[in-house]
């Protein structure tokens, strides 16, 4: 009996799937190349010069970096940045953290939880006038309330030391719904009778969170805190709408800064700097975090 032949690995069918396959991802390979590669290489080489759009652009190249070293109000944008995105991250995981923790315990419905994250779902832009008008000092519903009890309002926007707070817990606000779905997500993964298991030997349920869900959830925790710090650093929408990176720069974020280098001065050499810095920063921060944390497992690996 003749027994069947194999198909050859190199085969004709092999080379016609292969074509096919290219076939399907070549709408998404254009679309990197056109919309992340060239932008991002051309953004790269105009960080070596100096560009101001009318003229072409001209290579000067570390001279924009020497500037950016010497720069005060880089400096200060990148400190205000930081000041930002450890309060949103660390309220943000923390209320992110007890919201997941509430709907896994008392299991309520699918509905309130998909309701959770509509936050996120709307656009920064309209996110920043409803925060607006909630907090202006005159007419906002939430200043008129502290008026009543304190007898005076708040500048919740318009005050230095109230600015980069305030527009933190409005970036809590907005990213809360998804991080406590991812979270939760984590929980659910957790097998009940290692609960039940901490039970009988008699751990409170503090106990258990803390030496239990804690160290099952670092892989999720890694993640959702990676996330929030890369979209803490571009923070950009919030901060147009509401402060435009006042009052006397003391909400001016790093994203605001680069905006306003590169199309109110037109200085789009010096903003490209800027953004390959910032880049690169993120990068660093990363990879710092992947190591140190060891995104990969969790405690009882």
């Amino acid at each position: 009996m003749d027994r069947p032949r194999k198909t050859r690995p190199g085969g004709a069918a092999h080379r016609h799937d292969a074509r096919i396959a290219w076939l399907l991802v070549l709408p998404a390979i254009a679309g990197f190349g056109v919309f992340f590669a060239y932008p991002t290489l051309r953004g790269i080489y105009l960080s070596f010069t100096e560009f101001h759009v009318l003229t072409d652009p001209k290579w000067i190249g570390l001279g924009n970096f020497a500037e950016l070293i010497g720069d005060g109000v880089f400096w200060q944008s990148l400190l205000v940045t930081v000041y930002f995105v450890v309060l949103s991250v660390v309220l943000g995981m923390l209320v992110s953290l007890v919201t997941a923790v509430v709907l896994h315990r008392l299991a309520v419905s699918t509905t309130l939880r998909g309701l959770m994250i509509l936050p996120f779902l709307i656009s920064g832009v309209v996110t920043a006038l409803t925060w607006s008008l909630m907090l202006d000092p005159s007419l906002g519903i939430l200043n008129v309330l502290i008026t009543k009890v304190f007898g005076h309002p708040v500048l919740f926007l318009g005050s230095g030391g109230w600015a980069v707070p305030t527009l933190a817990a409005i970036n809590v606000w907005k990213s809360m719904g998804y991080n406590s779905v991812l979270i939760f997500a984590g929980l659910q993964t957790i097998p009940a009778t290692v609960y039940e298991a901490g039970r009988i030997d008699g751990a409170s349920e503090i106990q258990m969170f803390r030496r239990l869900t804690l160290p099952l959830l670092r892989p999720i925790l890694v993640m959702v805190v990676i996330l929030t710090v890369i979209s803490s650093f571009q923070i950009f929408d919030i901060v147009a709408v509401t402060t435009q990176g006042g009052p006397a720069n003391a909400s001016n974020v790093l994203q605001m800064y680069i905006y306003n280098k590169a199309f109110k001065q037109f200085d789009f050499g010096y903003a490209a700097t800027m953004s390959l810095a910032l880049f690169v920063l993120l990068i660093a921060i990363t990879f710092t975090q992947l190591r140190l944390a060891r995104a990969g497992e969790s405690d009882t690996n």
